[in-house]
């Protein structure tokens, strides 16, 4: 399970009021339409509520991956996808960071919504727990979404290949990264607001601070490769000494970083990876030069409207003016 994106642009048949003969079925429909493994679609159909939460996640991978690379030359559009994911880029370690960020985020948050039948609120036993569903609160439940997502992707053999080590580093990488911002959230319920009793529960963070938190993971990947271990005798990931940068005396990557085997290409022309940056809006000041890799920008201006000049009517409704300035665009040569 991977970021490749089109399926999560398919739209799913709605589930609606209906029996449950006619839910299950949609929702084996649903599986169908995923592009998953034989395994993975025998798990999906046993666990209703799943499919949707698949087709979330891939969604909520694919904006953020977006957004985090909206001013490089490899912007995470879909087209090349596909090829990317079979190398070892440091673009292909962010895909399957943020794609195994985006599932776990997002069961933790269907358990936790009630969208999964298989489970609910985060049951911690170091949570007050019955209290907190007592005034209607319910945490989001990392330890249900991690235990059955290490199931779902098969991590319980990891590949002897360097490929399969780096994918699995990756993927747990991106899982690290959510578990990393739970956070305890606490609510009075005394007395004018007094903390007469307290109740706290555990709350993801937003996935933007987990997407950021994977950018920065990606700006300072490690390139690695396999040597064997003679305490263990098997092959592990190594990379440069962080200070001295020889290979002489490898180093094992943290748990942390995101790790990679392959140079990238520049993404400056189209090829199987992308469609290259010809056209790209880009900024005079901050990105145009590296963007464009050196072919210029085009100027263009033009008019845009928006709201302007808002008063506050009474007693409920704003009332804006509407106005129009010039805009200038800039962006890459062919």
């Amino acid at each position: 399970f991977s970021l490749t994106g089109k399926e999560a642009l398919t739209h799913f048949p709605s589930l609606g009021p209906s029996t449950n003969s006619a839910q299950g079925k949609v929702h084996v429909k649903q599986c169908d339409l995923l592009k998953l493994s034989r395994k993975q679609k025998r798990l999906c159909r046993r666990e209703p509520g799943l499919a949707e939460t698949l087709r979330d996640a891939i969604r909520l991978g694919i904006m953020e991956c977006q957004y985090q690379f909206r001013s490089e030359r490899w912007n995470c559009s879909l087209e090349g996808r596909t090829s990317l994911l079979k190398r070892g880029f440091k673009e292909t370690a962010f895909l399957y960071a943020v794609s195994s960020a985006a599932l776990t985020h997002s069961l933790a948050r269907a358990c936790s919504a009630g969208r999964m039948e298989r489970c609910t609120c985060d049951d911690s036993p170091d949570l007050e727990n019955r209290k907190a569903w007592q005034w209607g609160v319910c945490g989001d439940n990392l330890k249900y979404s991690t235990k059955f997502l290490k199931k779902f992707l098969g991590q319980k053999r990891i590949g002897k290949d360097l490929r399969a080590k780096v994918d699995i580093h990756n993927t747990n990488v991106g899982i690290k990264a959510v578990k990393n911002g739970l956070k305890t959230t606490c609510k009075c319920h005394g007395v004018s607001g007094s903390c007469a009793v307290r109740t706290c529960w555990k709350q993801l963070s937003p996935f933007h601070e987990i997407g950021r938190l994977l950018k920065l993971r990606y700006d300072d990947a490690v390139k690695v490769f396999s040597t064997t271990n003679d305490a263990v005798g098997h092959s592990e990931l190594a990379g440069p000494q962080r200070h001295s940068h020889s290979l002489k005396h490898p180093a094992s990557p943290r748990s942390t970083d995101l790790v990679y085997v392959e140079d990238s290409p520049s993404f400056c022309r189209p090829s199987k990876y992308s469609l290259g940056t010809a056209g790209r809006t880009c900024s005079r000041e901050g990105n145009c030069d590296s963007m464009c890799c050196g072919r210029g920008y085009n100027t263009q201006s033009r008019l845009v409207t928006f709201s302007c000049h808002c008063q506050v009517q009474w007693c409920c409704y704003v009332e804006c003016q509407q106005c129009m300035q010039e805009e200038v665009v800039y962006s890459c040569k062919q």
